[in-house]
């Protein structure tokens, strides 16, 4: 998360909200202010790149409760609750279409950071997104993998990725940790802030680390229960359970598999470790290291070459050129639709994605669906952009 800074002087990151330094958690580095007179745009709209698999999306919302834990950010909250957005692969035709996310979390995300900017929350909740509500599923059993935002990201940054592994045939679930994001909506019509975004919390970065995993358990829990409250839960193989995170979600990615063996397999997409890997690594499971910024070589990053070390399973370390800490995300996208030019030199927003969701896929169809992929080999004609470490 280191790459916060680099992404600071980009204004990429002027959707995210403005933090204070700490100076022993980078991840809180500062934004510089976005000037009134930014060339933000006020005709502002977007859509999201078209999934490249061979069914169409469908999505629901699912919100759990956890009865047996308290909402650590917010005690007085009671139980901890979390919104999760459960991608599927449906039959094209069916459903429609599912929004982008509420005003209101597009409310907070526009105000903690460009409050003088001239773009309606009503423009970024109605991006175009590909998923349909009510969608028909089509028959089958296919692997989950759980989806685990950076830190202050709404779930919704993440759409693209999570459509795209709907379609190709995988059950996603996106979570919104609670407190963590800008603002999450539930149900009742409650938009919840961000409680710990100003100030870490008591047992820093790694406590964040370490309570996404017992969230991301307790999904799993909910999702492959007998009692299960997703109607489509049959769709679910429970055996290829795997995660990906971006930025902290990394890190909880990485500790999710250390105390969950259900999770066969992960990535961090651009995370410090600030909950290391375990020393006697993950009992053998796979991990991928994709990486931009600070940790786009050894020795950049230290947690990256203490995890590396310590990973002793399959694993790879993959380098994309020209990519920025929000590259994984809608991030840039949305950046750019609003007229947030990126640093020079970097990789387009939508190559970015394509990037980021070839690699995924090419990595989950190895460790959950047993398909060689060459690609995590070495160099590609077709990903000029990305380098491979191998063990």
């Amino acid at each position: 998360m280191n790459s916060f800074r680099r992404a600071a002087v980009t204004a990429v990151l002027a959707l995210v909200l403005p933090l204070p330094v700490v100076a022993a958690a980078p991840a809180f580095a500062a934004a510089p202010p976005v000037s009134a007179a930014a060339p933000v745009a006020a005709g502002f709209s977007a859509s999201l790149p078209r999934p490249t698999g061979p069914y169409a999306v469908g999505r629901d919302l699912l919100h759990l409760v956890d009865r047996n834990r308290q909402d650590p950010w917010v005690p007085s909250a009671g139980l901890r609750q979390l919104m999760v957005s459960m991608y599927y692969p449906a039959r094209a035709g069916s459903g429609t279409p599912a929004p982008y996310m509420t005003t209101e979390e597009a409310r907070l995300l526009l105000e903690r950071k460009t409050p003088t900017a001239p773009i309606p929350p009503e423009a970024v909740a109605g991006v175009g997104t590909w998923a349909r509500v009510d969608a028909r599923p089509v028959g089958g059993r296919f692997p989950l993998v759980l989806l685990s935002p950076g830190f202050t990201f709404p779930r919704a940054l993440f759409s693209s990725v999570a459509e795209d592994l709907a379609s190709r045939g995988y059950v996603v679930a996106l979570i919104d940790h609670t407190y963590e994001s800008t603002g999450v909506t539930f149900p009742d019509g409650r938009t919840l802030p961000c409680a710990i975004c100003d100030q870490p919390p008591e047992g820093g970065l790694p406590a964040i680390a370490e309570s996404r995993a017992k969230d991301a358990s307790f999904v799993i829990d909910r999702l492959t229960s007998d009692s299960s409250p997703w109607e489509r839960a049959h769709l679910i193989d429970h055996r290829r359970i795997g995660m990906a995170g971006h930025s902290i979600g990394g890190d909880a990615a990485a500790v999710t598999m250390a105390n969950d063996r259900r999770v066969r397999a992960g990535v961090n997409m651009d995370g410090t470790f600030f909950a290391p890997v375990p020393a006697g690594g993950l009992d053998g499971r796979p991990f991928l290291l994709f990486a931009a910024g600070v940790h786009d070589a050894p020795g950049t990053d230290p947690s990256w070459d203490e995890a590396w070390s310590r990973l002793d399973g399959w694993k790879r370390w993959l380098t994309v050129a020209g990519a920025d800490h929000g590259t994984f995300s809608d991030l840039e996208l949305l950046a750019e639709a609003a007229g947030m030019p990126g640093k020079p030199g970097a990789i387009d927003p939508v190559r970015g994605l394509a990037v980021t969701r070839t690699y995924l896929a090419a990595f989950f169809d190895l460790q959950l669906k047993g398909k060689p992929q060459p690609l995590l080999d070495g160099p590609s004609p077709d990903q000029p952009e990305v380098s491979v470490q191998l063990p």
